[in-house]
């Protein structure tokens, strides 16, 4: 079933993530997005860009083209990085205003809480908070 308020990009990657039944399959699916990501230049990597509130070192940019936001992203911790890479590939492309008002359900939804230590549930929770404060930031005043 898909969901008419998620984008048809995030809803694909939470269908794959809930078909996965246990959390050895979830954990590889993660390693396989964070084999995906592009690489994030080392000069992106600042304090503006630094997510707060994880334990491992975690970077997200954004970028807004025709209003529609792209987002890159690096983590040092391999699963991590595959938790910011499955967020770019589900948000990229969207118009801000859709980012801003995405409720983090969707993360619930894929069963990864179960499989993530509390403070990398958090922290990917966190890497969503920053993903929508950039979009914000990008909103345009029309």
């Amino acid at each position: 079933m898909v969901s008419n308020s998620r984008p048809q990009n995030l809803d694909k990657i939470v269908e794959k993530f809930k078909r996965r039944d246990n959390p050895k399959q979830k954990y590889e699916q993660l390693l396989w997005y964070a084999k995906k990501l592009a690489p994030m230049p080392e000069e992106a990597k600042t304090e503006e860009n630094k997510v707060l509130g994880c334990v491992s070192q975690v970077y997200i940019t954004s970028t807004l083209e025709d209003n529609q936001i792209f987002y890159q992203g690096d983590s040092d911790a391999q699963l991590v990085k595959g938790l910011v890479a499955f967020l770019i590939e589900g948000l990229n492309g969207l118009p801000p205003v859709e980012v801003v008002n995405l409720t983090p359900d969707f993360i619930e939804e894929t069963g990864l809480q179960v499989s993530l230590t509390p403070s990398r549930a958090n922290g990917f929770i966190n890497i969503f908070k920053k993903m929508q404060q950039q979009a914000l930031g990008k909103m345009t005043n029309d």
